[in-house]
């Protein structure tokens, strides 16, 4: 089996997966290319929320703590989907938290204390650059003939939205 070896901007690929899948070895490489950072900033995406999880306080603080308890739930849940759609295409995933630090291109947030209010509304912009990775990449699929990944990202923009507006709703103005 032929083996292509990573680079920052090209992926690891393998011959695996095209034996099922009928799309081109072209359109397998710029698929999974776009996975990877997708990936990794869902990652991110789920360590921020549930960070603000566990630091929420103040007088919304079981509201607050519980709306960021069910994103981060349902954002790790699409992990597994992105990995394994990647796996089916016949690609590789990420390895670990350095691999994913060097594709995620949502920031991270380090600072020992962030007040309620601007943990809701960073976790908000970030539900809508992740919205935008998204609609992105179905563009990717749909160029590619990728009917099976962009139905998954259909789903994934709409749960996006939804937390977006979930927040958007609680963010005090």
């Amino acid at each position: 089996m032929a083996r292509h070896t990573a680079t920052p901007t090209q992926p690891q690929h393998t011959d695996r997966g095209q034996a099922t899948i009928d799309l081109s070895h072209d359109a397998v490489e710029e698929v999974c290319a776009g996975l990877r950072p997708l990936l990794a900033d869902v990652f991110a995406l789920y360590l921020k929320s549930k960070n603000f999880h566990w630091h929420m306080s103040g007088p919304h603080f079981r509201d607050y703590h519980l709306l960021l308890d069910e994103q981060s739930e349902q954002i790790f849940e699409m992990t597994d989907d992105i990995a394994e759609r990647a796996r089916k295409l016949g690609g590789t995933t990420l390895h670990s938290i350095s691999d994913i630090a060097r594709h995620q291109r949502l920031h991270d947030n380090n600072e020992e204390s962030v007040s309620p209010e601007d943990m809701l509304t960073e976790v908000h912009a970030d539900n809508k650059q992740l919205a935008g990775e998204l609609r992105m990449m179905h563009e990717v699929c749909e160029r590619n003939g990728d009917v099976a990944t962009a139905s998954l990202i259909e789903n994934w923009i709409d749960e996006t939205e939804r937390r977006a507006w979930f927040l958007a709703e609680v963010i005090v103005r």
